[in-house]
């Protein structure tokens, strides 16, 4: 029988709930992973003892021995990212400002629906400073380290998921995403990640709730897991205006599709942008081996002229939201970023954000024409392979250079503002072995459609099967 850590999500619940394998087992197989790896990946900020992480899996052992009904996520273990409250764990969202919180009094939203589909969270994953970027360093936990080469970055904001995802550390794992923050470590570390239809998974943040721009989604190795893991997070909640009424069980059975059922949409540069050599030639090869397995490719150019604009204004309005509140509370040790941000939003005029939402909603809709006539776009996932460790953000690609740290994340950042669920999956590798990843935007509320899409590019492509091997 091949290591636990290896098995897909969907076998490990599988096994728990019919008692083939024990989820204390399977506890046991990730913690020995995570005292493997984490001393070299840092994708943890903080762990539960071993003995709690134990006794979760030992409940959940008792459970399935009860016959209790059981969530479809029963036994996995998982990590919430270090921007939501887990009861019992401090967190510190990567700041300075809050490195000395105490314990969380209670879970958030996101925590309290995994553990009622049955996740046994054992810690808190890492992120940079409020989530801000697509690398994932702080001076909390420091760098999160990319498994496939430890002197590059994991990427971020959901860093710490995607290398504990990828290192085998854990089976699932949740992100978020405004900005590429789910799909750039996607890409960088060869999992999956999918950015939901807004209102898909319920969120508990406070501010404005009926904004679509910032959303949770699921991480994992495969799209089969992700919609796993999506099913488990995703329902109707109150608490949350967007909030979807469907029945979540319906997101974890996907459609078994052949290629040749399948049309994708292809742009090599997401409307202009700049795109790294290798990048480029990994995407291409990809192309060329969905087309030898019978996907019919046509090539398409969404117009996102005014996506730029539009997502800096609603991204730097956010931080005004959220900093307004930090900052009249006379906490100091914020990145300088940050601060930028939060002056910037503070300088908006309501004329820049009328501007904003009508470019939003005319990109929603030119997307939404564009896939009547294919089943999903595809674009690269990132500009660049992932980086080196010891750079903040990328300053340069393919000769244009850049002045502020999200503008090498225009990538992600323009699919953003189009509304529509974009899931990040494994393209190829590199001649010098680093991940590349590829985004595919799919039809809004079409996301089990979207992963089961996913799932058929995976089969074709056979990257997901690929795992690294620590190096220190």
């Amino acid at each position: 029988m091949s290591a636990l850590h290896t098995w897909s999500a969907r076998a490990l619940a599988a096994g728990i709930a019919s008692r083939e394998i024990s989820a204390v087992e399977v506890m046991t197989a990730h913690l020995a992973r995570i005292e493997e790896w984490e001393e070299h990946v840092h994708a943890f900020v903080t762990l539960v003892p071993e003995r709690v992480a134990l006794a979760l899996a030992a409940d959940a052992d008792r459970a399935v021995a009860r016959g209790d009904a059981v969530g479809v996520l029963h036994g996995l273990p998982t990590g919430v990212k270090d921007l939501m409250d887990v009861a019992g764990l401090p967190t510190s969202q990567g700041s300075a400002a809050y490195a000395a919180e105490p314990p969380a009094a209670r879970d958030s939203v996101l925590a309290e629906h995994l553990r009622r589909s049955g996740a046994l969270i054992i810690g808190k994953t890492n992120t940079p400073e409020i989530g801000l970027g697509t690398l994932t360093f702080n001076p909390v936990r420091g760098v999160c380290r990319n498994p496939w080469d430890l002197s590059r970055h994991a990427g971020g904001s959901s860093g710490g998921a995607a290398a504990a995802v990828a290192s085998g550390m854990l089976p699932i794992a949740d992100g978020s995403d405004s900005g590429g923050s789910i799909r750039y470590p996607a890409s960088f570390c060869n999992v999956v990640g999918l950015r939901p239809t807004p209102g898909l998974v319920p969120s508990g943040r406070p501010g404005n709730g009926w904004d679509p721009h910032g959303v949770a989604g699921p991480m994992a190795r495969t799209s089969a897991d992700a919609a796993l893991l999506l099913a488990g997070i995703s329902s109707h909640d109150p608490r949350w205006p967007l909030s979807w009424e469907g029945n979540p069980e319906t997101l974890a059975g996907l459609d078994d599709l052949h290629p040749s059922e399948i049309t994708l949409g292809w742009s090599p540069d997401v409307w202009g942008l700049p795109i790294d050599a290798e990048v480029r030639a990994t995407m291409a090869r990809a192309r060329r081996t969905l087309e030898s397995a019978g996907v019919t490719i046509v090539d398409v150019e969404p117009d996102l002229t005014e996506a730029d604009d539009a997502w800096q204004v609603i991204e730097m309005f956010g931080f005004a939201a959220d900093g307004r509140a930090r900052l009249s509370s006379g906490r100091t040790g914020f990145r300088e970023d940050y601060l930028r941000n939060v002056a910037e939003g503070l300088q908006l005029r309501a004329a820049d954000l009328m501007d904003a939402y009508a470019q939003r909603t005319e990109l929603f809709r030119r997307t939404a024409a564009v896939l009547q006539d294919v089943d999903a776009i595809v674009y690269p996932g990132a500009p660049v392979v992932a980086p080196p460790a010891d750079l903040e953000w990328v300053d340069e690609v393919d000769g244009v250079e850049f002045d502020r740290y999200f503008l090498w994340q225009r990538v992600a950042c323009r699919l953003t503002v189009t509304g529509h669920p974009v899931l990040a999956t494994p393209a190829g590798f590199t001649a010098g072995g680093l991940p590349v990843g590829m985004q595919v935007v799919g039809r809004s509320m079409g996301d089990r459609r979207l992963l089961s899409l996913g799932a058929a590019i995976e089969s074709v492509l056979g990257e997901v099967s690929r795992a690294p091997e620590l190096r220190s």
